[in-house]
């Protein structure tokens, strides 16, 4: 049998996970045998890849493999140039400096294609809120939500719109699809690449 490769538009408020009781993948994707590349939290929305192929799975979680995800973020205030760079830089959460990272503003055209969020963000109107992408190449636990709040602004939405050259694109939250032979071809030749040398702790 062929391995199957499942993208999939994670809504707000369901768990990365099949088994157990509440919100879970199971109540979308009634597939068996597939599971998640990684992890999206459950305060957390978007771009959730999904298979029975191990092979893929383990080279696309191990930060060995600087593998980019793309994440389009909502926060409290406006954060100033200094504060992106900082960002981009790398910041120390938890003890731990995060590697450099793609950082740019976000139009309210571009994030404005985004589905409404359900349940709706909180709203205070003497707080603006803005946008802004980051392209990590790891993914420890909540860590853009700890680099956020390093430069004091607290991330309000979180979504991941793109695994390396995978892109959510226009799939509704809650639904799934199987990835394109083009997508396919392109996954495939990444997780092909070698993996990087290991960084001391720190770097």
């Amino acid at each position: 049998m062929p391995f199957r490769y499942i993208l999939f538009n994670k809504p707000f408020d369901v768990l990365c996970q099949f088994s157990g009781a509440g919100n879970t993948l199971k109540k979308y994707v009634p597939l068996a045998g597939v599971y998640p590349v990684g992890r999206l939290d459950r305060d957390s929305e978007g771009l959730l890849l999904l298979t029975d192929d191990g092979s893929l799975q383990h080279r696309l979680t191990d930060p060995g493999f600087e593998h980019p995800r793309t994440y389009w973020v909502q926060v409290e205030g406006l954060p100033s140039e200094e504060a992106l760079r900082r960002l981009a830089s790398g910041v120390t959460v938890q003890g731990y400096r995060t590697r450099p990272a793609k950082v740019r503003r976000l139009g309210e055209e571009e994030a404005g294609r985004l589905p409404p969020r359900n349940p709706p963000i909180r709203f205070r109107k003497t707080v603006p809120t803005s946008w802004i992408e980051i392209m990590l190449t790891e993914g420890r636990n909540r860590q853009v939500r700890r680099m956020t709040a390093a430069i004091g602004h607290p991330t309000l939405r979180l979504v991941r719109v793109a695994i390396g050259e995978l892109r959510l694109g226009e799939l509704p939250p809650g639904q799934w699809r199987e990835l394109m032979p083009d997508e396919l071809s392109g996954l495939t030749t990444a997780v092909a690449a070698p993996a990087m040398p290991k960084r001391r702790p720190g770097r």
